[in-house]
């Protein structure tokens, strides 16, 4: 089993006035080298949409990808990893030379097939945290250049829940993990409502403990008790989309050669007592 800092030395946290040092500090003391990549607010940002900003901070840290040459782990201000995550596995086989990115926080999860390393190839949204490698960051420069003609630098834009596709359709696969390795810490984002979306996400299953108290629960007393309530959430969350065959398309475990493979991987990942 390859862990992830046998394979992954870079760390890059995203940021714009977050207190990142929390982040930094976990994250150096698992063994990762980490920059923090913070947006400078320029003039000509006035009315572009937050999506918008969010695309031009993560394009930011793809350049630095492809600078390195080497894939590196992304990961939002608000992402709070789980214990010992740099010991975790590696969602991936690192010699494959076909790999675009891997998600290591999901939302929205699907599963298209499932290695017999089991190593899952599938869809998700939100770019809290993942892995991409140079091949992936140059790709997604291209999609974010798309971005800035349609719709546009001030429209909102689900740009995070086209990255599979557009990766796909240049013959780069997408992983996501068999459990996340941490949580999105942030509050609840007004954007999301509006555009009707759920205005909060949370990983449905983690790999063990969080590293530290999320920003959602900083101030509260007891600060366990809305962490748990938010885990029990979206573990539930989970759950209902794995009997409800959102995780597993039935359409995908029908075509599947190995679809006993693909069910042990979707149930197993959920019979853990973590929250």
């Amino acid at each position: 089993m390859v862990l992830l800092t046998d394979a992954i030395a870079h760390t890059l946290i995203i940021a714009y006035k977050e207190d990142t040092q929390q982040l930094e500090a976990c994250l150096t003391e698992q063994g990762f080298d980490c920059r923090v990549v913070r947006q400078q607010h320029q003039p000509e940002y006035q009315g572009y949409s937050p999506s918008y900003l969010c695309l031009l901070n993560h394009c930011a840290a793809w350049r630095q990808v492809i600078e390195l040459g080497q894939p590196a782990l992304i990961c939002e201000a608000d992402f709070v990893p789980v214990k010992r995550l740099g010991q975790r596995p590696l969602p991936y086989a690192p010699t494959l030379s076909n790999v675009g990115i891997a998600w290591l926080y999901t939302c929205a999860p699907q599963i298209y097939s499932v290695s017999p390393q089991n190593h899952a190839i599938g869809f998700s949204t939100s770019m809290v945290a993942y892995i991409l490698t140079p091949i992936g960051a140059q790709h997604l420069l291209e999609h974010a250049q798309q971005i800035a003609e349609n719709p546009g630098p001030t429209q909102y834009s689900a740009w995070d829940s086209e990255v599979e596709e557009f990766l796909r359709q240049r013959q780069l696969n997408s992983y996501v993990p068999w459990r996340n390795y941490g949580e999105h810490g942030g509050k609840p984002n007004p954007e999301h409502k509006k555009a009707g979306l759920s205005p909060a996400h949370r990983a449905d299953v983690l790999y063990g403990p969080l590293a530290f108290t999320p920003i959602y629960a900083e101030g509260q007393s007891p600060s366990g008790l809305p962490v748990f309530y938010s885990r029990l959430k979206a573990r539930t969350k989970g759950l209902g989309r794995l009997v409800l065959g959102k995780y597993v398309r039935p359409p995908v475990l029908a075509g599947s050669k190995t679809p006993l493979h693909m069910l042990k991987f979707a149930v197993g990942r959920q019979l853990t007592l973590w929250p």
